[in-house]
């Protein structure tokens, strides 16, 4: 009996053995298998995110040929014609391919800067079109004429008094409201016009209409194009300003009526009809009837001189492109210009036209002791010409001017005075789109007197843009024949003279 109850305890006990040993058999089975499936749907995950990656280095790489086509073009290396498109625009999905999700679409950020601050514009379907850009020009200057003497001899051996300099000032300020409304033929701009150094300011209103690219009509303000300094350059110029022979030879501003345009690809021009030489500070029950004609026009037959924009004329080669660009151009003036003064004031009102040997024309005894000239004809003709190349620029301008037909209270020694002279400026960037080094000159061959000056100066443009810039000058002054508050010259002035300007102009 115990000998079948021994038996019976061991075969209990083999068959708990074998339930035990399969159930774990059973179990590690099933744990072998979800580990396996664990591990395949970390394959196909990581498929994806492999297939990912490789899209995603695809897309960069088409990303960074975009950029470099665009920096070819820039430079000049790339045919105008070369395609702008990739597939960098393609999305590429972010989510796991398995869910068949679309990709989620980013809103365009909306640039605010073109050619200026968009301030607001319609969009291009809407009833009333509307575009509201505001552009500013701003410099500040330090002026040093202290090497100059304080006293200078005209023509009839008068002894006058130069104004010397030693300052920092806010030399010109504009603000610029411009755009088009209710249909973008019909543009306006507003300017407000300021020069600390001349104690001026002035609120300018221009309305136009564009009727294609050949022609578009304005009535406003504007600078007279006598000068290529005044027609789509400023502040732009290679110097710190404009120079001793144009200040001396060219028109002002005043208000009148033009038409511009480029009727031909090249070719453009400007027709003006206006008030007079300068009459900013004129009061318009002192503007006499006669009319200023005024025009220029300018070739561009290797292409335009530069980038499209705010900038397109500036003289300096920013851009540095490896196509020679050339700009041939000619401008004439006329003007009946009165003193705006009664002949008993020994001060002129009218202060746009200067002897060669600094004196006012129109002040008592320019021309003869105790006598004044009332009236006279102002005539001016210009013919300029500038190269670009590879970063290096030339520019120069040649001046005559005819001033005659003069109604004074006393006889006069001659019947009219002729002068002429050249300005010419030339500059090498030593860094690419940063750092310039220029010279310059300028001569005036005149009726009383022979002033010249001559100088150099580097400008350091210290952010990736050709709109904000410091130049540092040097000028050697003889004899200035012309006095100007917001420019480097005073009549009569002769040394060395420091200066150094920055200027922003967006």
């Amino acid at each position: 009996m115990r000998k079948f109850s021994a038996h019976i305890k061991l075969l209990i006990a083999l068959m708990w053995i074998s339930v035990t040993v399969f159930v774990g058999s059973a179990s590690a089975q099933t744990v072998r298998e979800e580990l396996n499936s664990e591990v395949e749907s970390l394959k196909a995950e990581n498929a994806v995110v492999r297939e990912l990656l490789r899209k995603m280095e695809e897309q960069q790489k088409a990303l960074m040929e975009q950029v470099q086509r665009l920096q070819r073009r820039l430079d000049g290396s790339a045919d105008s014609s070369e395609p702008l498109t990739s597939d960098a625009s393609a999305p590429v999905p972010l989510t796991d391919a398995s869910a068949q999700q679309a990709p989620v679409q980013q809103p365009e950020k909306e640039d605010r800067y073109q050619d200026g601050i968009v301030v607001y514009q319609n969009p291009e379907d809407a009833t009333i079109p509307f575009l509201l850009k505001f552009n500013v020009n701003t410099q500040i200057r330090y002026l040093n004429t202290l090497d100059s003497s304080d006293t200078f001899t005209d023509h009839l051996g008068n002894v006058r008094d130069v104004h010397r300099r030693n300052d920092i000032t806010v030399n010109r300020s504009m603000f610029i409201l411009a755009g088009y409304m209710f249909d973008p033929k019909l543009q306006y701009s507003l300017t407000v016009w300021t020069s600390a150094g001349a104690s001026s300011i002035v609120v300018a209103g221009n309305i136009g209409w564009r009727f294609n690219r050949g022609l578009t009509v304005t009535g406003g303000y504007t600078g007279v194009p006598g000068s290529r300094s005044l027609v789509t350059t400023f502040p732009f110029f290679q110097p710190i300003d404009r120079s001793m022979a144009d200040n001396f030879f060219r028109p002002g501003f005043t208000q009148g009526a033009w038409a511009s345009g480029e009727p031909v690809k090249g070719l453009n021009y400007l027709a003006f009809v206006g008030n007079g030489l300068n009459t900013l500070n004129i009061s318009a029950a002192k503007i006499d009837t006669n009319l200023l004609l005024s025009g220029s026009v300018w070739w561009e037959p290797l292409g335009p001189y530069s980038e499209p924009g705010k900038s397109r004329q500036m003289y300096d080669d920013y851009f540095a492109s490896s196509r020679a660009r050339i700009r041939i151009g000619s401008s004439f003036t006329r003007s009946r210009e009165d003193r705006f003064s009664e002949t008993d004031q020994s001060s002129p009102d009218n202060t746009s036209i200067y002897n060669s040997d600094g004196v006012l024309a129109f002040s008592t005894g320019a021309f003869a002791p105790g006598v004044t000239v009332d009236q006279a004809t102002y005539k001016m003709w210009a013919i300029d010409g500038g190269l670009k190349k590879s970063g290096f620029s030339v520019n120069g301008q040649y001046f005559l001017r005819w001033v005659g037909d003069f109604d004074a209270d006393g006889p006069l020694p001659l019947d009219s005075t002729f002068d002429h002279g050249f300005e010419l400026s030339a500059g090498q960037f030593v860094v690419p789109r940063t750092l310039v080094l220029y010279g310059r000159g300028s001569k005036v061959f005149g009726q009383f007197a022979s002033p010249y000056e001559y100088g150099g100066g580097a400008k350091w443009y210290f952010l990736p843009t050709e709109r904000f810039w410091l130049t540092a000058e040097l000028m050697k002054v003889h004899r200035a024949p012309y006095s100007g508050a917001f420019t480097p010259y005073t009549a009569g002035m002769a040394g060395w003279v420091p200066m150094v300007q920055t200027v922003l102009a967006f």
